[in-house]
C-alpha cells in the first residue's frame, strides 16, 4: 500500500470517527442527565423527568439533572439520594459491560459498521465512568458525592473498588477489543492502527477525564486527580500501543 493510500485511508476513517463520536457523546450526555431526572421522578422527588437543565452536548458543560438535592436531602444518609446520584453510573456500567461482551462475540465480526458504532459508544460511556469513579470519587457533590453521602460510605470504597473493576475493563478493551478494531478498519495500515489507538486513549483518559477534571474543577484541590488521566495516557501509550500487540 502506497504512503498516499495509507494517509488517505487514515484521514478518511478519523473523520468518520470524529463525526460518530460527536453524535454518540451528545446522546450519552443527554442520556446521563435524563437518567438522573427519570429516577428522581420515579422516586417522587421531581414533578417531571423533563426538568433537566440543557447545556453544551459537545463540551459537556452547563448540564444539570434539575434535582435539588440540598432541599430534598439536607441531612444526607438518604438512600434515594444515592440512587438518584449513582443511577447514571450504573447505566454506563451496564452499557460498557454489554458492549464489551458484544464486541468480543463472533456475530459482530461481519457487521463492520455496527461494530464501529458499538465500539465508540462503549468508549463514550467508559470515559464517563473513569471521569467520575477514578477522577472524582472524593467530590462533595456531583454523582459520586451524592452516592457516597446518601449511603454514608467512605469515598475510598468507591475509588478502590471502582478503579479495580475499571482496570479489568481497560485490560479487555486494549488487549482483546482493539486488535479486532485494527483488523476491521486498519487492515494492515499501521498509521490507522495508531490513530484508532491514540484517539481511544485520548478520549478515555484526557478528553473525558484528565483535561475535564483539571480545568473544570480547579482551583479545588481535587483537580489534581485529573493528573491520573495524564499518567494513565502515558502508561497506556507505552504499554498497549499497536507495536506492543504484535
Amino acid at each position: 500500500m502506497a504512503a498516499s493510500e495509507r494517509i488517505g485511508g487514515t484521514l478518511g476513517y478519523v473523520i468518520i470517527v470524529i463525526m460518530t463520536f460527536a453524535a454518540l457523546q451528545s446522546i450519552v450526555v443527554v442520556m446521563h442527565e435524563f437518567t438522573h431526572s427519570t429516577v428522581a421522578w420515579l422516586l417522587g422527588c421531581m414533578p417531571s423527568p423533563l426538568g433537566i437543565v440543557w447545556g453544551n452536548p459537545l463540551m459537556m458543560t452547563g448540564w444539570d439533572e434539575g434535582v435539588h438535592y440540598s432541599k430534598l436531602f439536607p441531612s444526607g444518609h438518604h438512600a434515594a439520594e444515592a440512587i438518584i446520584g449513582g443511577s447514571p453510573l450504573v447505566l454506563h456500567t451496564i452499557i460498557v459491560t454489554l458492549g464489551i461482551i458484544f464486541l468480543k462475540g463472533r456475530w459482530l465480526k461481519e457487521k463492520k459498521w455496527l461494530y464501529h458504532t458499538i465500539y465508540w459508544f462503549v468508549i463514550a460511556n467508559f470515559m464517563e465512568l473513569i471521569a467520575y469513579i477514578v477522577m472524582r470519587p472524593f467530590a462533595s457533590g456531583g454523582d459520586t458525592g451524592h452516592f457516597n453521602r446518601g449511603l454514608g460510605l467512605s469515598p475510598w470504597i468507591l475509588f478502590i473498588a471502582g478503579t479495580l473493576v475499571i482496570l479489568v475493563g481497560l485490560y479487555i478493551l486494549f488487549r482483546k477489543i482493539l486488535p479486532r478494531m485494527y483488523a476491521a478498519f486498519a487492515q494492515g495500515n499501521r498509521l490507522t492502527e495508531w490513530m484508532i489507538f491514540s484517539v481511544t486513549a485520548f478520549l478515555l483518559f484526557l478528553w473525558g477525564s484528565g483535561l475535564r477534571v483539571v480545568f473544570y474543577i480547579y482551583p479545588d484541590p481535587q483537580w489534581m486527580f485529573g493528573l491520573l488521566g495524564f499518567a494513565a495516557f502515558g502508561i497506556v501509550l507505552f504499554t498497549c500501543n499497536p507495536s506492543c500487540s504484535r
